[in-house]
């Protein structure tokens, strides 16, 4: 299995991995659910994450296959120490490549290279209801740092 960087050839299954992550959340909470046009803007999400600096878009893949995906952006923290932060936004491994490690190994290199990107301090986003990622990062050593709340107005 490699993990590597992106490279243009592999947006169209970046697109799908990302489009099945956020489907995924839907079936945790309705306040996810998918815009039809899902597959579009994901295609424009992953090139314009290629091309932006602070973004780090790691695939991993077994020969040509694409089956993992995890996308994190660099921002300051203005008002925090520590100042800079690594937030890990999408983060999708096909489910038979799951329970092998490699999502260890994903979350382990996502730390060294937002590390080298200025990185002091790795967050991820995950849906609340989601127990599964929320089970998966808590094994990681990651914490819970800020509650979202949300209603329908």
């Amino acid at each position: 299995m490699e993990i590597r960087r992106a490279r243009k050839d592999d947006v169209e299954a970046l697109s799908d991995l990302i489009v099945r992550t956020k489907r995924l959340n839907n079936e945790f909470d309705p306040l996810f659910a998918v815009v039809p046009d899902a597959k579009a803007r994901a295609d424009k999400y992953i090139q314009s994450s290629l091309a932006a600096p602070g973004h780090l878009l790691l695939v991993a893949a077994e020969g040509k296959k694409v089956v993992g995906v995890l996308r994190a952006e660099t921002r300051e923290r203005i008002f925090y120490e520590p100042r800079n932060e690594g937030r890990i936004t999408d983060f999708y491994i096909l489910p038979e490549y799951r329970r092998k490690a490699l999502g260890d190994d994903m979350i382990q290199q996502a730390a060294a290279e937002l590390k080298k990107m200025g990185a002091e301090i790795m967050v991820a986003d995950v849906p609340a209801q989601n127990e599964i990622a929320n089970r998966f990062y808590v094994k990681r050593g990651f914490r819970a740092l800020i509650n979202q709340f949300a209603k329908r107005p």
